[in-house]
């Protein structure tokens, strides 16, 4: 929620953020977060802050916001967010909580103007597209990812497999699915055995034979309006390959 706090709050109103939202790898929003003071969730290190209020996500430790509420520290906590409605929804309730309904109303806005447009490129005859992840997790249309994946014009093959929510996905399923686009995550720095899947020669041959997008994790990791420039990078990827397929 450090994100969205940073979108609405007043000047001054925010006192400090997580240090997550200076990690560029799980923050749209690193640059702008270096301008507050950062904190690393825990309890005691929140309460000498004196916040009027804490505002939690789905990420925040349980045990921390039980001990700031049994200290007496008002706590606002926000659940996850599986669609682009639950985004639109996140926007609202972030604004109430701190005051700036007026704020919370022009992002909405322009947040539903924005997914509008890049709604009505979406051709009728979509293209099919896979989510591959570490440990060969994938994504139905019961997620925000599958939601992004929808909204950037393509259709989903978890939903043809039968996955609405995520779960692994067998790499013969993958191999026999025949995507047209393969979207994977950005790959962390060092080596990572829940990444290995990712390099293994099918993957690689599937990537080479239809086509492979990536998204910056830091633009779909969290509920907020930074999600429409993972469905704006989708959408290019899909306008490349149907120029690809035409002139074939």
């Amino acid at each position: 929620m450090d994100q969205m706090a940073m979108m609405l709050a007043a000047p001054g109103q925010l006192i400090s953020i997580s240090f997550v939202a200076r990690d560029p790898r799980a923050s749209a929003m690193a640059e702008e977060a270096q301008a507050y003071p950062v904190n690393h969730g825990l309890a005691e290190e929140i309460y000498l802050l004196k916040p009027d209020l804490v505002i939690a996500g789905a990420s925040s430790a349980p045990a921390t916001m039980d001990m700031l509420r049994r200290l007496a520290v008002p706590v606002a906590e926000f659940g996850p967010a599986f669609s682009l409605e639950d985004v639109r929804t996140r926007i609202v309730e972030v604004g109430e909580a701190l005051g700036r309904q007026e704020a919370a109303r022009r992002l909405l806005a322009d947040f539903d103007q924005q997914l509008e447009f890049l709604r009505a490129d979406a051709p009728d005859n979509r293209p099919r597209a896979a989510l591959y992840a570490a440990n060969g997790y994938t994504a139905g249309s019961q997620t925000l990812a599958g939601k992004i994946l929808e909204a950037a014009g393509f259709r989903n093959i978890a939903d043809e497999l039968g996955y609405s929510h995520s779960g692994q996905l067998p790499l013969e399923l993958l191999v026999l699915s025949e995507p047209d686009l393969l979207v994977g995550t950005t790959a962390y720095p060092r080596n990572s055995r829940s990444e290995e899947i990712l390099k293994h020669p099918l993957v690689r041959m599937l990537a080479g034979r239809s086509g492979a997008g990536e998204i910056r994790n830091a633009d779909w990791i969290c509920p907020t309006p930074h999600v429409l420039r993972a469905v704006e990078t989708l959408a290019a990827e899909r306008r490349a390959f149907m120029e690809r397929e035409a002139r074939q």
